[in-house]
């Protein structure tokens, strides 16, 4: 297969990379930083630079991928943060929240896509169980609920547009990451597989009729 990682040198994305190239697939990843690409490359990884918060950095994305076949591609990339309603959030925490979780998706969106479809492949985008609006019982991770909620409602906007790619939301769970800490239940290899294995079962199944929003080990959520 060929994988497309978008936010790949570290954590959840850095094992997804790992895991696609030890089955023998193809991957292409992206990192902000020279380190990031250099630690890619040495897994075996074909790597393209990108920074997700910036427009421009994102803008050649899709000519650096023309003519690329794309069975999956995950949008990885992702901030968290702990701000709560009690205060009033930063326009600098809501800038780097909203840019690296929403905007850089929204930008991804319409430049990987065409290229999943000529593989009538998937792209699924890693959000959060944090993100259900029905869900809601307090305002801890204020921001990021926030920013995952409306990165649910622009992929599930954008599906109609590309038929042909199979779009998913999926929640890896609270993962031994950087961002999830290591007071975290899920090893960030089980959650990596659990998406690989719901990924692959979600392809071998009809077409939804509305985009999936499932938990790592393929658990469906049934409220947004």
């Amino acid at each position: 297969m060929n994988v497309l990682l978008i936010g790949a040198s570290r954590g959840i994305g850095l094992e997804l990379a790992r895991q696609y190239l030890d089955a023998g697939d193809r991957v292409i990843a992206t990192a902000r930083d020279q380190a990031g690409l250099d630690l890619l490359k040495t897994l075996g990884a074909q790597t393209i630079q990108l920074d997700v918060t910036k427009p421009a950095s994102i803008s050649g994305l899709s000519w650096r991928l023309d003519g690329e076949k794309l069975d999956v591609a995950i949008y990885v990339a992702g901030v968290f943060g702990t701000e709560s309603a009690k205060s009033p959030p930063t326009q600098q925490a809501f800038d780097h929240m909203l840019h690296t979780n929403v905007l850089g998706a929204m930008q991804a969106i319409p430049q990987v896509a065409p290229w999943v479809e000529e593989a009538d492949g998937q792209f699924a985008f890693v959000t959060s169980d944090l993100g259900c609006i029905s869900e809601a019982s307090g305002s801890y991770a204020w921001l990021y609920r926030t920013s995952k909620a409306a990165l649910n409602m622009a992929v599930v906007a954008a599906q109609p547009d590309y038929p042909r790619a199979r779009f998913a939301l999926i929640h890896p769970g609270w993962v031994k990451t950087d961002m999830g800490t290591a007071a975290a239940p899920l090893a960030v290899e089980d959650s990596a597989a659990g998406i690989r294995n719901t990924l692959h079962k979600l392809k071998q199944q009809a077409r939804p009729a509305q985009v999936p929003f499932v938990q790592w080990d393929g658990t469906v959520f049934t409220t947004w």
